[in-house]
């Protein structure tokens, strides 16, 4: 497990992750909500103390045990399971931050529900995370998030659980002297990166693996974004596209856990933007039925880069925060089905319900991340006719 000096070090770290993810400054006596699963109790403990030194208001809840969580779904009626308590969207609408602490103590616990019952109460909680989507475009709000480990999540990986927590160590440079400042750093060499990608009138992209030849298209007003603070670790950098010009196959080779389900080598076939064909060695039947969770369950919400330059993860980590994250020999690409963020080139206060559907950003209650870490090239055909490799060999092809 983590040492206390690590977790001081973890804390320090979710906190500058914090702070760069909101537009505006914190201000004396913001509420900051702190989510915790059973596991990260310690953690949560150290978090309240740097949220008080900060003169921040930490919110600290406890979430369900996967025992809790199961009895939830098994037991609740359809009213039960969409119930929303007295005072929770209050609460969401003058929340200034968030942090979550991710220690699961089960990763297969809900395998054996229907995967639709297990969509009720996400799709019933939606509107509170559009309070925080409205909130954080307005700068009024932002988010981070992390992982601890746990004898589930080492098991599910094929690691000892002192593996997995000096995977961890290192993916978030807990074994520096100062891991805020390489994080800075981090953060300003893919600031480069983004501002290269963004210089570019792209039309589509076309990605290319053994497994795998899809196009996706950025669309109108597309920012490239990422390595922001959201989540810790992240080194993706990423966009959302226009899902309507999404066609082709989608590969995912590396495993995935959701709702207690395990799916491995999913193939996703696009047409005219939407899921038309799924296949997968295990999980099948699951996939399917996320993807029908509502009408945009089966568009593209997000697609993603990670440069191996910037990642020290080398192993599946059965968590996709670490799994969209992959360095490894060959970086990663994923593709995430759901839910898009407003990575928007304009002002986002301007950003319309309407208008995004105009732009071609999907609207889901779900969002799920599906990676490929095979060696592969992304090819930007610019509108200008021309062509250029941005990606190949793991890495973004301008210097850093």
């Amino acid at each position: 497990m983590l040492t206390e000096k690590q977790m001081h070090q973890y804390a320090e770290v979710l906190f500058w992750g914090l702070k760069t993810a909101r537009k505006e400054p914190f201000r004396k006596n913001d509420n900051i909500l702190v989510r915790y699963e059973w596991a990260a109790l310690k953690m949560a403990e150290i978090v309240q103390i740097h949220l008080l030194k900060q003169s921040l208001n930490p919110i600290l809840r406890l979430e369900q045990t996967p025992v809790m969580e199961r009895n939830f779904l098994l037991n609740g009626n359809d009213s039960q399971l969409r119930f929303i308590a007295p005072g929770e969207r209050e609460l969401f609408q003058n929340l200034q931050g968030l942090i979550a602490l991710r220690a699961p103590g089960s990763l297969t616990h809900l395998s054996d529900i229907d995967p639709l019952k297990i969509s009720k109460p996400i799709m019933a909680r939606k509107p509170l995370g559009e309070i925080m989507d409205h909130r954080e475009e307005k700068g009024l709000f932002g988010w981070t998030l992390c992982l601890l480990p746990t004898p589930a999540l080492a098991k599910h990986s094929g690691l000892s659980l002192r593996q997995y927590t000096n995977q961890i160590v290192r993916a978030c440079y807990l074994d520096e002297k100062n891991p805020v400042q390489i994080w800075q750093n981090i953060h300003d060499q893919a600031l480069k990166v983004k501002k290269w990608l963004n210089r570019m009138d792209i039309l589509h992209l076309r990605i290319v693996s053994p497994n795998m030849d899809l196009i996706v298209t950025p669309g109108k007003d597309r920012l490239w974004t990422g390595i922001s603070g959201h989540n810790i670790p992240s080194f993706e950098i990423f966009f959302s596209p226009d899902w309507r010009g999404t066609e082709g196959v989608y590969y995912a080779d590396q495993p995935s856990f959701r709702s207690g389900n395990l799916v491995e080598k999913v193939r996703l076939i696009f047409k005219k933007g939407e899921v038309r064909e799924v296949r997968a060695r295990k999980g099948a039947e699951f996939v399917e039925k996320q993807i029908r969770m509502d009408k945009g369950s089966r568009r593209v919400g997000e697609f993603s880069l990670t440069d191996k330059r910037f990642s020290r993860i080398n192993c599946f980590m059965a968590s996709t925060l670490f799994d969209e994250n992959y360095g490894g020999r060959n970086g990663n690409c994923h593709l995430a089905l759901g839910s898009s963020y407003p990575t928007y080139a304009g002002d986002l206060r301007q950003l319309t319900k309407a208008k995004k559907a105009k732009l071609g950003f999907n609207d889901s209650a779900l969002h799920w991340d599906l990676v490929n870490t095979e060696e592969k090239t992304v090819t930007a055909y610019l509108k200008n006719k021309k062509e250029v490799v941005i990606y190949s060999r793991g890495m973004f092809q301008t210097d850093l």
